[in-house]
């Protein structure tokens, strides 16, 4: 979560909202990250998460994602937690919840809903108060 963070971060520093993510593999080391690239790339579909699972999957060669972990600082939106499906990510670790457009537990629980073929394990409010601090003083600057 401290390089998800970090890569939040940056994404501020570069005028976009937030939000940094990372991918590990099952021994625990990072092969993918990203930052929110939106304003950069003009690419509504360069959120954080996207980013670092494309990563990921050019480190490993291959799409699937099965032994991995997700850390993101913000709750994945729609988009996100089905890209993470696709991608068949095993867990999904978040900072802050989205009580706007969250799909992993506050909104929406795409993530676990059982009447979908895969699922995630979702472990949400790690760092939260760091998360959150991060998007409020982003936020509050922009107010």
């Amino acid at each position: 979560m401290r390089r998800a963070l970090a890569l939040g971060a940056e994404a501020a520093a570069a005028e976009e909202i937030p939000v940094g993510a990372v991918v590990t593999d099952a021994a625990g080391a990072i092969i993918g990250e990203g930052r929110n690239l939106r304003e950069e790339t003009g690419d509504p579909t360069a959120h954080a998460e996207i980013v670092a699972l494309r990563a990921a999957a050019a480190s490993t060669g291959s799409w699937n994602l099965e032994h991995c972990t997700l850390t993101v600082t913000l709750e994945p939106c729609l988009m996100c937690a089905g890209a993470i499906l696709q991608a068949r990510v095993g867990r999904v670790v978040f900072g802050a919840w989205d009580d706007k457009a969250g799909a992993a537990g506050s909104v929406y629980d795409v993530l676990r809903d059982r009447r979908l073929p895969v699922r995630a394990e979702v472990v949400g409010g790690v760092a939260e108060p760091e998360a959150q601090a991060l998007l409020r003083t982003f936020f509050d600057a922009r107010r």
